[in-house]
C-alpha cells in the first residue's frame, strides 16, 4: 500500500452555494465536510452566489479557519471564484500562477486554473463546470484542451462538474488527454441521478484511490456528494 505522505489528496465539490438539500444555506456544512476530509486541494464549483457582484457563498475568514487558503481567481473583492470555479490549497502550497479560461457555449461559462508549488513539485490544477448541451460541452472541452497546448507541460489534475449523465459518451475530448474517472453517481447527493462529477489527471500520475464523501452531513450539506481522490506520482523508468 501506498504510503500516505506520498500521495495528494484532492477533493472536487459542486456546493450549490452552499445551499442543503434541506433548502438551508449553510456554509459551514461544506467547510466541515472540507476540514474532516482535509485534502491538500479542493476543486469547487458553484462557490459564490448568482446574483450581484457574486459574493462568496463561504465566509473567507471560515475557509482559512478550515486550514485552506484561495488561489486568487475572483476579478473583484467580493468573489471566491470565477464564474463560480474556485481553487482551495493547504496554506504552506504557495500558488505560483493564476489563469481564467473563457468558454464557449450559450452559457456563460469558464474554466480555471492554478500553478502550486507544492510537495510533489509544481502542479496545475484546472477546475471546471461545464454547460447543460452536449454540443456545448464539446466546445467548452476543446477550448480547454487548446489553452492546455500552448502552456508549460506540468502534472495536471483536472477536476469538476461536467454535467455528463452518460458514463460513457460525452467527454471523449478530455477522457483521450486525461483519462476522466468517477467513482460513481455522485449527483444527486440523496437520489443517485448521474455521475456529474470527475477527476482526471496527466500520465504523469496514477490513481490510488477515488470514491465519494458519503455521510449523512454531505447528503444534506449539497446536492452533489464530493469526489475524493488519492493521486500518486507514476514512477518513471
Amino acid at each position: 500500500m501506498t504510503d500516505q505522505s506520498d500521495l495528494l489528496h484532492v477533493v472536487s465539490y459542486n456546493i450549490r452555494k452552499a445551499m442543503g438539500t434541506d433548502r438551508r444555506r449553510d456554509p459551514h456544512r461544506i467547510l466541515t465536510i472540507l476540514r474532516e476530509t482535509a485534502p491538500d486541494i479542493a476543486i469547487l464549483q458553484e462557490a459564490d452566489l448568482r446574483l450581484g457582484q457574486r459574493p462568496t457563498a463561504l465566509p473567507r475568514d471560515a475557509i482559512e479557519d478550515a486550514g485552506f487558503v484561495p488561489a486568487a481567481l475572483a476579478e473583484n473583492t467580493v468573489s471566491l471564484g470565477w464564474h463560480g470555479n474556485a481553487i482551495l490549497i493547504r496554506p504552506d502550497w504557495p500558488v505560483l500562477s493564476i489563469d481564467r479560461i473563457v468558454l464557449p457555449g450559450l452559457e456563460p461559462r469558464g474554466a480555471v486554473a492554478a500553478v502550486v508549488d507544492s510537495s510533489f513539485g509544481p502542479l496545475r490544477i484546472v477546475g471546471l463546470h461545464l454547460g447543460l448541451l452536449r454540443r456545448s460541452r464539446l466546445g467548452q472541452q476543446h477550448a480547454v484542451l487548446d489553452w492546455m497546448a500552448d502552456q508549460v507541460d506540468h502534472p495536471t489534475i483536472i477536476a469538476g462538474d461536467l454535467n455528463e449523465w452518460s458514463a460513457r459518451r460525452g467527454l471523449g475530448p478530455l477522457t483521450r488527454k486525461f483519462g476522466l474517472r468517477s467513482p460513481g453517481h455522485s449527483f444527486h447527493a440523496r437520489w443517485r441521478l448521474a455521475p456529474l462529477d470527475r477527476i482526471g489527471m496527466s500520465d504523469h500520475f496514477e490513481m490510488d484511490d477515488l470514491d465519494m464523501i458519503d455521510t449523512d452531513l454531505s447528503r444534506m450539506a449539497s446536492d452533489h456528494l464530493p469526489l475524493s481522490a488519492k493521486i500518486a506520482m507514476r514512477r518513471r523508468p
